[in-house]
């Protein structure tokens, strides 16, 4: 099991050239977690996709349902206390915190590509490209 951030799902559902990496990350270990808020902030980048007229609002429906059905059942609401200790301790976001606290609740990795997550939280975030490379 890990926790994976918002962009991760985004790659495996919106082709880019980050999404075979993605994949390799799924086929890896395809029992994935996220907090709630995962679901805002992907339609948060689909809203951006059909603004700047990359993607029609059709397509952008079908994917969140794609992605809806992907993370079904593996949305996990992390401890607030946690969340708000993360948020003392860096300069993160109080989103971006939700994940490390939920990857810190479940004591397994976060893969982001984050560079803030990855910097702030080295021992619990790891770069998801770096994740798909190891044995």
């Amino acid at each position: 099991m890990i926790v994976v951030d918002s962009n991760i799902i985004i790659y495996v559902h919106v082709n880019s050239e980050k999404t075979d990496l993605a994949l390799r990350v799924l086929q890896k270990d395809p029992y994935w977690v996220a907090p709630p808020l995962w679901e805002s902030e992907f339609r948060n980048v689909l809203a951006g996709y059909i603004r700047r007229h990359i993607l029609k609002l059709d397509e952008t429906k079908l994917i969140m349902r794609s992605a809806l059905q992907t993370m079904e059942g593996r949305e996990i609401l992390p401890p607030s206390d946690l969340v708000l200790d993360l948020v003392a301790a860096s300069d993160c976001s109080a989103y971006d915190c939700e994940y490390v606290a939920l990857a810190r609740h479940l004591n397994v990795k976060l893969l982001t590509s984050d560079h803030k997550i990855l910097r702030n939280f080295p021992e619990t975030a790891t770069d998801f490209g770096t994740f798909s490379t190891l044995e």
